[in-house]
C-alpha cells in the first residue's frame, strides 16, 4: 500500500464503511422501484468514490472489485441494463467483498489474500467493459467534447496503463482543475455532507456523560445549600449554575443521541436475503426511522430487534403459495414502526403472516414440560402466547439454519428488561402478529419523583408516573377491601393499593399523618395501580447508579441515585414492585420459564390461593387460577331447577353447590346474601357457596396431602394456619358425575 496520510486513511475506511450499509438498503430498495434513476446515480456515485480513492491509496485488490461493480452499475444508470432479482445479488455479493476488504485493510493495513476474481467474473458476464466514467463526468460538466474524449480514449487503448483523465490533461483537452472539480463534485454528492460536521470517539462521548452526571448531582446539592441561604448573590449564582446545567445535560444528550434507523438499515438486507433463503416475498416498510435514541439503548436493543425481524419472516410470514390460497397476496408485509410516547419510544414490529395459534403454543408447553396439561386448560389467549418467552420454546417442527433451537424471544426479553424496557405479543390467528417494545430514551439522567416511606427517600422513574392523589379526611372512605385486598375506586375504576412500607418490610410509619393517605399512581407493564407512600417531595433528575453486583437479585430496586443532601436514595424498580405485590399476574414475570418447569409437580409450586371459611371453624383454599369470578347473590334470587339450587347468571343458568353440605353435611343459616366462588370450564359453569370469602395469598403447597377425605385434597399451613385444600373437581363429580364429559364433548 502507497504511504499517504494517515489520517486520509482513517477517514476513507469510515466513509467506505458507512456508505456501505446505506448501499444494502439502498439495492433492496431497488428492487422494488428498479427505475429509480436518483437511486441508481446515488449508489454509482459511492462505489465510483470508492473506486477513486482506493487507487490513490494503492489498494489495487478493493480498486478492482469496485471498478467491476461500477461497470454494472453505470449500465443501470445510462439504462442499458434492466435489474433484476439475479443481478442485485451479484452486486451485494461485490458489497460484501468490499466490505471483508476494507475490514482486513483496516486489520492488518493490507488487502490480505483472498481471491475476489469470481465476483469479478460474475460481474463480467453482466456487462462488458465500460468507458472510464470521468469522461462522461466531464461531458455533463461541459468540460471536454464527446469527439475529443472518444479520440482520448482510442489513445487509451494503446496506452491501457494510463488514466483517460491523464490522456486529456496531456492532449490540453481539459485543464487538470477540471479532473480536480469532477472528483470532488462525485465525492461530494455522495456523501450529502458538509464540511461542518464532525467525528467524535464515542469513548469521548461516555466519559463527558459521566462528567455531565457529576455536575448534575453537584448542581442539586448546590441548590440544596442555596435554599437554606439568605445570601442574594449565592442564590444569584446557583440559578446561573442550574441553568448552565441543564443547558449542557440537554447539549451531551442530544450528542449522544442517534435515530433508530441506524439500526433498522441493516434489516432491508437482512429480510431480502432470509426471505430467497425461505422462498417467500416479503415487503419491509418502516416508519419512524428518525426517531432518536441514546447510544447505550440503540445498542441493547440492536440483537434483539434483528431476532424479532428474522422470527417474522421465518415464523410468521407465510410462503406466497400459502398466502393465495388463503385470499392474502403474494408478498408479505413486515413493517416496522417506532414513535415518542410518554417519555418511552414503542417499538412496534407487525407481520401481516398466519399469526400464533394459542392451541398450538399451549400443545408446545405441554410437550416441553413448561406447563400442566392442567394449566393449559386454565390458561387464556395472551397467558398462552406470553409462553414463546419462555426458555427452551420454540415452534418449529425442525432445527434449521433459521431458527427451531429454542433460544431467542427469552433472550429477548431478558434483553430489554435490562434497560428497563417491556415487550408484549399480540397475535390472531390467520391474520399476523405484532410485538410491541416500550423502553426508556435514555438510562444515564432521568426525571424522577422522590418519595418517602418509614424513614427513608425513594426514586420513582417519572417514566412510570401516572398522576398523585391525596386522600384527606371524607375521601379515606374511598379506599374499600375487595376480599382483603385494599383498592381505591379512581373515576369509576378500581385501582389496586400497594403499600410501600409493606412491600419493603418496614413498620408502619408512626410519623405518616393518620388522616391523609398519598397514592402514587404507576404504570407498571398494562397494568396501573397505586403506591401509598408516607409522603411526596419533589420531582428531579437523577443520576442512575448501577447497583452493586450483591444487590443486583432485589427485584425492588432498579438502582441508585445520590440526592442533593450526598446521601444515597434508592431507586424503585416499579415493575419488580408491581410483581412483589401481586398485581401482575404471575406468567408476566421476567422469570417465568423457570416457574414454568416446576409446573409438572402442581402441588409443590408457588402460587395464588383463595381463602375462604364453610362454617366458622372451617378453613379452606383453593387456586386462584381456578376462580373464574367472585359473585355475591341476594337470597332471593334463589331457584329451584332438577331438585337443584340454581341463579340466572349472564343470561343462563348457574347450578349450585352448597360446600357446608357437601364437605360435613351441615346445614347452612338461611339469612343474608350468599358467597359464590364461580368455576368454569369451556363455557359450563358452576357456583360454590362458601361462607364468607377471606384472603387472596401467595403460598408453596405442599407436594404430599395426608388424611385426604371426600370433597378436600388433604391439608397444609397457609397464611400462617391449617387449611384444608379443597378438591373441586371431586365436589363437583359428586353433585354432577357428568359435568366434565359435557364440558369436553361442547
Amino acid at each position: 500500500m502507497v504511504a499517504g496520510d494517515e489520517e486520509i486513511f482513517r477517514e476513507f475506511l469510515v466513509e467506505s464503511t458507512e456508505g456501505l450499509d446505506q448501499l444494502d438498503r439502498d439495492f433492496v430498495a431497488l428492487e422494488s422501484n428498479p427505475g429509480a434513476s436518483e437511486r441508481i446515480g446515488a449508489i454509482f456515485r459511492a462505489i465510483h468514490s470508492i473506486k477513486g480513492t482506493s487507487g490513490f491509496l494503492g489498494l489495487p485488490k478493493l480498486e478492482g472489485l469496485a471498478h467491476a461493480g461500477e461497470n454494472v452499475l453505470s449500465k443501470l444508470r445510462d439504462g442499458d441494463l434492466s435489474l433484476t432479482p439475479a443481478i442485485t445479488s451479484t452486486l451485494l455479493s461485490m458489497v460484501d467483498g468490499v466490505r471483508r476488504l476494507l475490514k482486513c485493510v483496516e486489520a492488518t493495513s493490507n488487502e490480505g489474500n483472498e481471491d475476489f476474481s469470481q465476483i469479478i467474473a460474475e460481474l463480467a458476464k453482466v456487462t462488458a467493459p465500460q468507458v472510464p466514467q470521468i469522461g462522461q463526468v466531464l461531458i455533463s460538466a461541459g468540460a471536454v467534447e464527446p469527439k475529443e474524449l472518444e479520440s482520448a480514449l482510442e489513445q487509451q487503448k494503446s496506452e491501457p496503463n494510463r488514466k483517460i483523465g491523464d490522456i486529456l490533461v496531456a492532449r490540453g483537452s481539459v485543464k487538470p482543475q477540471a479532473i480536480v472539480e469532477a472528483l470532488h463534485a462525485q465525492v461530494e454528492a455522495r456523501a450529502g455532507i458538509s464540511d461542518t460536521t464532525i467525528r467524535v470517539d464515542v469513548g469521548l462521548l461516555d466519559k463527558l456523560m459521566n462528567l455531565v452526571g457529576e455536575l448534575v448531582l453537584a448542581r442539586n446539592q448546590i441548590l440544596q445549600l442555596a435554599s437554606q441561604s439568605k445570601e442574594p448573590s449565592f442564590l444569584g449564582t446557583s440559578q446561573r449554575l442550574n441553568l448552565l446545567t441543564t443547558e449542557l445535560q440537554e447539549g451531551v444528550m442530544k450528542t449522544r443521541m442517534q435515530p433508530i434507523g441506524n439500526v433498522w438499515s441493516k434489516f432491508p438486507r437482512v429480510v431480502r436475503d432470509l426471505a430467497m433463503t425461505l422462498g417467500k416475498q416479503v415487503r419491509l416498510e418502516m416508519i419512524g426511522e428518525e426517531t432518536d435514541l441514546d447510544r447505550t439503548i440503540i445498542e441493547a436493543i440492536k440483537d434483539p430487534l434483528t431476532h424479532i425481524v428474522r422470527n417474522s419472516v421465518d415464523h410468521g410470514i407465510e410462503a406466497p403459495q400459502v398466502r393465495l390460497s388463503h385470499g392474502k397476496a403474494a408478498t408479505g408485509r413486515l413493517l416496522l414502526r417506532a414513535y415518542h410516547e410518554g417519555g418511552q419510544v414503542n417499538i412496534e414490529i407487525s407481520d401481516d403472516g398466519g399469526g400464533i395459534d394459542p392451541e398450538k403454543i399451549r400443545q408446545k408447553g405441554i410437550a416441553r414440560g413448561l406447563i400442566t396439561a392442567e394449566r393449559a386448560a386454565r390458561m387464556g389467549d395472551r397467558e398462552s402466547l406470553n409462553l414463546i418467552f419462555a426458555p427452551g420454546f420454540s415452534t418449529a417442527e425442525k432445527v434449521t439454519s433459521v431458527s427451531g433451537r429454542g433460544v431467542g424471544m427469552d433472550v429477548v426479553k431478558t434483553n430489554v428488561e435490562k434497560i428497563g424496557g417491556t415487550v408484549d405479543v399480540q397475535s390472531k390467528a390467520g391474520h399476523g402478529t405484532t410485538l410491541k417494545i416500550k423502553i426508556p430514551l435514555t438510562l444515564a439522567i432521568i426525571p424522577a419523583l422522590v418519595v418517602t416511606s418509614h424513614t427513608e427517600r425513594f426514586a420513582i422513574p417519572q417514566v412510570n408516573l401516572l398522576e398523585l392523589v391525596r386522600l384527606e379526611g371524607e375521601q379515606l372512605r374511598a379506599i374499600e377491601h375487595i376480599h382483603g385486598a385494599p383498592v381505591y375506586r379512581l373515576r369509576g375504576s378500581i385501582l389496586p393499593l400497594v403499600y410501600l412500607n409493606r412491600t419493603l418490610g418496614f413498620p408502619e410509619s408512626e410519623s405518616s399523618d393518620p388522616k391523609a393517605v398519598n397514592i402514587v399512581v404507576l404504570q407498571a407493564d398494562d397494568r396501573q395501580f397505586g403506591l401509598v407512600v408516607d409522603g411526596v417531595s419533589d420531582t428531579e433528575e437523577i443520576v442512575v447508579k448501577p447497583l452493586g453486583k450483591e444487590l443486583k437479585g432485589l427485584s425492588a430496586f432498579a438502582g441508585a441515585t445520590i440526592m442533593g443532601d450526598g446521601k444515597v436514595a434508592l431507586i424503585l424498580d416499579v415493575l419488580g414492585i408491581a410483581q412483589r405485590a401481586n398485581v401482575i399476574s404471575e406468567v408476566r414475570d421476567r422469570n417465568m420459564g423457570e416457574d414454568a418447569k416446576k409446573a409438572s409437580a402442581v402441588e409443590e409450586e408457588k402460587r395464588a390461593v383463595l381463602l375462604f371459611r364453610v362454617r366458622e371453624e372451617g378453613r379452606m383454599a383453593i387456586p386462584l387460577s381456578m376462580v373464574a369470578r367472585l359473585e355475591e347473590f341476594p337470597r332471593e334470587r334463589l331457584e329451584r331447577a332438577s331438585g337443584r339450587h340454581v341463579v340466572q347468571y349472564r343470561g343462563k343458568i348457574l347450578p349450585l353447590i352448597d360446600l357446608c353440605k357437601v364437605i360435613d353435611g351441615g346445614s347452612r343459616d338461611e339469612h343474608g346474601p350468599l358467597q359464590v366462588v364461580v368455576y368454569s370450564e369451556q363455557g359450563r359453569s358452576v357456583g360454590l357457596v362458601v361462607d364468607r370469602i377471606l384472603d387472596i395469598v401467595e403460598e408453596t403447597i405442599p407436594a404430599e396431602h395426608r388424611e385426604a377425605r371426600d370433597g378436600v385434597l388433604g391439608s397444609a399451613v397457609i397464611a400462617g394456619k391449617v387449611t384444608d385444600l379443597l378438591d373441586v373437581h371431586g365436589v363437583i363429580r359428586s353433585t354432577d358425575p357428568h359435568f366434565f364429559e359435557r364440558t369436553t364433548a361442547a
